[in-house]
């Protein structure tokens, strides 16, 4: 017997996977350009080159990809959130509002991209309440922009965590949210609860490194994606604080000091430093709506701002 499908975890579970952002465009039967975002791209064939898109049938973009005999695909660049936004809108001069530039088949392509395929429509297959769009590699190119990412409901940007530890410098914290059957992993000192953290990330040889921490408690952490970038200002502080979220994927260690408390169950009031206090009421916040962002600030100015949610 088959399972019920609930439609809303279903597109929880599929974003899980990481993929790109694209933008999808074609002209119009009067010749304008028409595009939207999109991130069911995949390649289907080397010989001959083809690659694929799905587009909703409930899309309002639908009659015209459906019909078109020709599309490009510009995967967007990690510095493009803004142009991701702008063709996911119903705004009504989205080509207006960025650069482009005209394919071989005379669909736009825009400017900036990582990478872009121009083609020709090999083959429109339905699929449900989907079409499927397979196009007919006629000319490509690609740059060595960073591409932007897209998964758990975020924007997710590669370079940004080397980035954030780079300009760190030598007073940095490197910490960890590690996520561990549906709880948080938390130190208890004499002060209450922290996470834990080092002075730098790597390598686990160097016990004062996140890696070096974490495996001194006997954890198997997989780190995935920066979640927040924030300065102390307080004079003793310790400058810049990178944090990570990630999650214990070995078994759970004998560590007296180490605890793994459920979300709905914190107790803030014991979780001894303020700004790691705000942080991670936000990831429980974020965990909850599964839709997380990149955060940077000053923790003791109560400025931080938001790079990346959606």
């Amino acid at each position: 017997m088959s399972k019920t499908i609930d439609a809303m975890e279903f597109r929880k579970t599929l974003g899980a996977f990481v993929t790109g952002v694209t933008v999808v465009s074609t002209r119009q039967e009067d010749g304008t350009p028409r595009g939207f975002t999109a991130n069911s791209f995949t390649s289907v064939s080397l010989d001959p080159a083809l690659v694929l898109i799905c587009i909703g049938k409930s899309a309002a973009s639908y009659p015209v990809f459906s019909a078109a005999g020709h599309f490009s695909i510009s995967i967007l660049a990690e510095d493009q959130k803004q142009v991701s936004s702008l063709f996911a809108s119903k705004a009504a001069d989205k080509f207006e509002q960025v650069a482009w530039q005209q394919g071989q088949t005379g669909s736009p392509i825009i400017a900036g991209a990582a990478a872009w395929f121009d083609c020709e429509t090999h083959q429109v297959v339905e699929a449900g309440d989907h079409i499927i769009l397979i196009g007919r590699v006629v000319d490509f190119a690609n740059t060595s922009a960073s591409p932007l990412g897209y998964g758990r409901g975020a924007y997710l940007t590669f370079s940004l965590s080397q980035d954030a530890l780079a300009a760190a410098g030598p007073r940095a914290r490197v910490g960890a949210i590690l996520e561990y059957q549906g709880g948080v992993v938390l130190l208890k000192t004499d002060r209450g609860y922290t996470l834990p953290t080092g002075t730098r990330l790597e390598p686990a040889s160097d016990v004062h490194s996140l890696r070096g921490v974490l495996a001194g408690l006997g954890l198997d952490a997989q780190l995935d994606f920066l979640f927040a970038v924030y300065e102390d200002g307080a004079a003793d502080a310790t400058g810049v604080n990178v944090f990570y979220r990630g999650r214990v994927s070995g078994a759970w260690p004998a560590t007296s000091s180490l605890q793994w408390l459920a979300l709905d169950s914190i107790p803030w009031e014991q979780v001894a430093d303020e700004a790691e206090r705000a942080m991670l009421q936000r990831f429980v916040r974020e965990r909850t709506e599964d839709a997380f962002g990149i955060y940077m600030g000053d923790a003791q100015r109560g400025s931080v701002q938001s790079l990346a949610r959606v």
